[in-house]
């Protein structure tokens, strides 16, 4: 199993060059190229995207790693913000374009949170189909992943949209399969209640194809390393392994845990350290469930 990562935090720290033979010296094997803030600047613009795309793919190539997904901006669409939804939809055909450019297998795009008066399933499917030609063109795929709403009078997480494995399955069933997938974030699934080893068997490997992993404490999305969390890892291998899924061990660790070295390099390289080797662990896990 490949061990990727996001690259957001590392690239804020060392830059693109210099991060990506980073995380290449330590030890992963691919990268998760994140584009939900880096799409809307000049790096990535109309003008510029294509060259820094390629400039990207071939420092990886450079030191021995490579791009296996990408993830796109969200919200991917905003009810009621014509001003966003003009901005947001050009940004995320770029972010596909991208994907192509840098070789990504896939590119995680968000569903959205419909309003009660909208049939949640009919807008998603609808919306992701609107994307499937610069999918072609890309020869890429979109990821659907399992998402979270805020209840600001009860103020905590709760469900909103593809939320449970098999929500998530129903919308990617209605999709052509051969332009779109399926991302499991494993943190999501215990913040609305519902096990990640539920929600992979939900799923199935058929489906499966994508992961992002991190840890919580199933009560806010802390996006930190395995083990520091309520997630039972053991489980969450098993459950891969028992659905024989074929896909990739990509990190999104971040928030409450990466970022928070951003102006610590030397730090940051520990933290770093330490995400490889948990990772090899938990795949040595896979490996050897039975």
């Amino acid at each position: 199993m490949i061990l990727s990562t996001t690259t957001d935090s590392v690239f804020e720290t060392f830059g693109y060059e210099n991060g990506i033979r980073l995380l290449a010296k330590l030890g992963f094997d691919a990268l998760d190229l994140n584009l939900i803030h880096p799409i809307y600047e000049a790096e990535f613009s109309e003008e510029n995207y294509e060259s820094t795309c390629l400039k990207l793919k071939q420092w990886a190539e450079d030191n021995n790693i490579y791009f296996n997904q990408t993830h796109a901006p969200f919200p991917s669409y905003r009810f009621g913000d014509d001003e966003y939804n003009e901005k947001v939809k050009p940004a995320l055909i770029r972010s596909i374009k991208a994907a192509g450019l840098v070789g990504a297998k896939q590119i995680i795009v968000h569903p959205t949170a419909c309003p009660d008066s909208v049939d949640q399933k009919e807008f998603n499917i609808e919306f992701y189909n609107s994307l499937l030609p610069y999918a072609k063109e890309a020869h890429t795929k979109i990821a659907l992943e399992n998402m979270w709403g805020f209840d600001s009078a009860q103020n905590k997480i709760v469900p909103n949209v593809c939320s449970f494995g098999r929500e998530l399955a129903d919308f990617f069933d209605a999709l052509d399969p051969a332009y779109f997938t399926v991302c499991l974030d494993v943190g999501h699934c215990g913040l609305v209640g519902q096990t990640a080893e539920a929600a992979i068997f939900e799923l199935g490997g058929q489906r499966l194809c994508a992961l992002h992993v991190h840890d919580n404490d199933n009560v806010r999305d802390l996006h930190t390393v395995p083990y520091q969390g309520k997630i039972n890892w053991d489980a969450v291998m098993t459950a891969l392994k028992c659905i024989e899924y074929d896909g990739d061990f990509t990190y999104e660790v971040g928030g409450h845990f990466l970022s928070t070295y951003k102006n610590e390099p030397e730090l940051m390289v520990k933290a770093l350290e330490l995400m490889v080797t948990t990772g090899r662990v938990l795949i040595a896990k896979y490996d050897n469930a039975f």
